[in-house]
């Protein structure tokens, strides 16, 4: 899978924007501020239909203009195909071949990324949701359906929070209803739990080696934790019973896979209680490089790669184990406000553009 070339209309600080990339690395550097993320961010919304780095859809609008559209030529399979992001202020709409797409579930996972940038850099000490937040995006790059089944969990979720208020503050005794919601929530839960468990089993097959290739010592594991897991539907369901008078109490459901949590751990520590920043570090951009392989294993094709601002977070040493790890096979887009910051004999492999505000030049890379 290969972005041919992007094409941007009052996106950010671009008016107007079209560029074409090279199959292998494409380098974007400029001084902060010129638009090198806002690039790199057009291409991760062609996947996601989401920004990395807000939640407003509006704030991508160029000030003063009323829409913006981000436009891909993604080439897979020999087959050139458009994908299409349309923001305006009271609309998104998003489009393949020109044909609207209702269903945000059916775009999702047909134009797979892969991101680094210096936020992820805080993942392992950021609060648990920020880390499922994180399973959830790249699961569902992996399988629409998971979107799907946890739109369903939520959904029930939000039902039975407000269900178990009713009881408390009506003192109704009558639960039957709330054991159907229950019993919804945990099978939605379960497949959920399924997903994510063999996430980290995939992850697990490639994050020790490539940690090693980057720092060059540790044995590195992520490990999912739920109250689901190796537990059946029966004990789920009585696991619930025994909490409901607490549940009732604060007014929420405090069992589920809306509380999962992934921990690193190296050589059997867990690197939020002690790992140092290097390890985190390496740790987030092993987990990174592993997802490429287990997309290549799964679902036959590598994805697109994204490192925004590497340089920014890493010495050199560990900067050259990583490039020495990107396959030619894989897309790859850096960005960094210094070029000279990368070997001369990885630029000659490359497509190098100069950013300055809002616009964009080729250079020459001999």
């Amino acid at each position: 899978m290969k972005i041919e070339s992007v094409n941007l209309v009052n996106f950010r600080n671009y008016d107007k924007l079209k560029i074409s990339f090279n199959k292998f690395l494409n380098i974007f550097y400029g001084k902060n501020g010129s638009g090198k993320t806002n690039l790199v961010e057009a291409i991760y919304l062609l996947s996601l239909t989401k920004s990395f780095r807000i939640n407003n859809d509006k704030l991508l609008i160029k000030k003063g203009c009323l829409k913006a559209t981000v436009r891909g030529e993604v080439l897979f399979n020999n087959d050139l195909s458009s994908y299409s992001i349309v923001i305006g202020n009271d609309i998104k709409n998003v489009l393949i071949n020109d044909l609207k797409v209702d269903k945000i579930s059916n775009y999702i996972s047909r134009v797979n990324v892969i991101l680094f940038n210096p936020v992820d850099t805080r993942l392992i000490d950021n609060a648990p949701s920020e880390r499922r937040k994180l399973l959830n995006i790249e699961i569902s790059q992996l399988f629409k359906e998971y979107l799907v089944i946890l739109a369903n969990y939520n959904k029930i979720l939000k039902q039975r929070n407000f269900y178990i208020r009713s009881l408390y503050i009506n003192g109704n005794k009558d639960k039957e209803y709330l054991n159907i919601l229950t019993k919804k929530l945990i099978e939605y839960g379960k497949k959920i739990c399924k997903y994510r468990l063999s996430f980290c089993e995939n992850i697990n097959k490639y994050i020790t080696e490539i940690y090693k290739s980057i720092s060059n010592v540790g044995e590195l594991k992520i490990k999912y934790i739920s109250s689901y897991k190796n537990k059946s539907e029966t004990e789920l369901l009585e696991y619930y019973q025994k909490h409901e008078q607490k549940e009732m109490e604060i007014g929420k459901t405090i069992i589920g896979v809306h509380h999962d949590d992934i921990a690193f751990v190296l050589d059997n520590n867990n690197l939020k209680e002690w790992g140092s920043e290097g390890q985190r570090k390496n740790a987030i951009i092993a987990f990174k490089l592993s997802e490429i392989n287990v997309i290549k294993n799964i679902k036959g094709y590598y994805p697109i790669l994204i490192l925004d601002d590497l340089f920014s977070e890493l010495d050199k040493g560990k900067i050259k184990n990583i490039l020495n790890l990107l396959n030619e096979e894989v897309q790859t887009f850096i960005t960094t406000t210094e070029i000279n910051n990368i070997d001369k004999k990885i630029r000659k492999k490359a497509k190098i553009f100069e950013v300055l505000e809002g616009t964009i030049k080729e250079d020459s890379n001999e």
